[in-house]
């Protein structure tokens, strides 16, 4: 089969072996996968990725001697059950899941070798116990967005979000159209976003920001701080040691950026008792002043990935379509495209999600999987 292939930080279209499923485990064949900025940065700093992985968790996030598979955002199509599966969902049934696979040594698809792909692959393998059929009525792109809109909704857990705070979301790519979105599910607001981009920008305001800014043209934290603004004690944040209380309701903000430099502009630029919420994904080494956050009193907080339960909710969430988040789709593209697309989202990063369809290059559909099924 074909999938596209990184080493050395280059992409590449290749020829790898079929996966064949273990125990418990299905074959799919890939109807999408999201691009992630995960993606783009593993790419580029897939060395400083292993280091820190190998500091924080003693293991290295991918092997870097050999080609790696990404794609861990997706939606496929079983075309195949492996030994020791209950076939509960037939071949064909479109399904989602959390993007690993259950084994002794559990693996993390997206970021293995092309032994196990991920979703950039025109087939991949899944734990048929993680899977979660998708209704008819869900479109196969809405539902591709299940695991970037997961993380979205984990970044906002980790905020504890009172009934008074008042949220900034810095960075409106794709997580933080996503926390954009679930703050409004949430009943939160007012909301104010910022980001350089026009469409981003407008993006933004049609998943559910109030406030909407050009930080070119005016200072996401001057917008955030008069959105904030309240002459009602009962409302106001709690006092700090140092500046007492401000007439300002309780802030949180979302750093969605994860460029160096942004969080210490965020603990500079935020009201005194803050909570600012790390959601994006920096690669490199960053510093701030923490001097500057004790003087203020400010909480960080780091949010990484999701739990199955809030990767369950999130799917249920765009199923019922309480979470409408289809406007962040950009457009579909084919695995001999993907190489070019890298270049651009790294360069110019105006799209917001781009999904790959390996169907576009494979000139099959998915869904008609039974010869995939009587090879598995």
């Amino acid at each position: 089969m074909r999938a596209v292939l990184m080493q050395d930080r280059a992409l590449s279209v290749g020829e790898v072996p079929d996966p064949a499923p273990g125990a418990g485990e299905v074959l799919v064949d890939v109807l999408a996968c999201g691009i992630c900025g995960s993606d783009l940065h593993s790419a580029t700093h897939a060395a400083e990725f292993n280091v820190a992985t190998r500091d924080a968790l003693g293991v290295e996030l991918m092997d870097l001697s050999r080609p790696v598979s990404f794609g861990h955002e997706f939606v496929g199509a079983i075309a195949g059950h492996g030994p020791g599966t209950t076939g509960a969902l037939p071949v064909g049934t479109r399904v989602v899941s959390v993007p690993a696979l259950v084994r002794e040594t559990p693996a993390f698809l997206g970021f293995c070798g092309p032994e196990l792909p991920g979703g950039y692959a025109e087939r991949m393998l899944l734990t048929e116990a993680l899977l979660m059929p998708v209704p008819d009525h869900v479109d196969t792109a809405v539902a591709a967005l299940t695991e970037p809109l997961a993380v979205a909704h984990r970044a906002v857990a980790r905020a504890q979000l009172g009934p008074d705070d008042v949220p900034l979301v810095v960075g409106c790519g794709p997580i933080g159209l996503g926390v954009i979105a679930t703050l409004r599910r949430a009943g939160a607001g007012p909301i104010v976003a910022a980001d350089y981009s026009a469409s981003r920008r407008e993006l933004a305001g049609r998943l559910g920001a109030d406030v909407v800014v050009d930080p070119a043209v005016t200072s996401p934290y001057t917008a955030w701080a008069q959105a904030a603004a309240t002459d009602d004690p009962a409302r106001a944040a709690p006092p700090t040691a140092i500046l007492g209380a401000l007439p300002l309701r309780p802030t949180v903000a979302f750093e969605c950026v994860g460029v160096p430099g942004v969080i210490d502009q965020v603990v500079a630029s935020a009201p005194a008792a803050s909570r600012i919420v790390v959601a994006g994904l920096c690669a490199g080494p960053d510093s701030f002043q923490p001097t500057t956050a004790v003087l203020k009193e400010i909480d960080i907080r780091f949010s990484l990935m999701y739990s199955p339960e809030q990767f369950a909710q999130t799917f249920s969430d765009l199923c019922d379509g309480s979470l409408d988040v289809a406007p962040m789709l950009s457009g579909t593209v084919g695995l001999d495209e993907v190489p070019e697309v890298f270049a651009r989202l790294s360069s110019d990063p105006v799209d917001t999600k781009i999904l790959i369809d390996p169907a576009k290059i494979a000139g099959r559909r998915p869904e008609a999987a039974a010869a995939a099924a009587a090879a598995v």
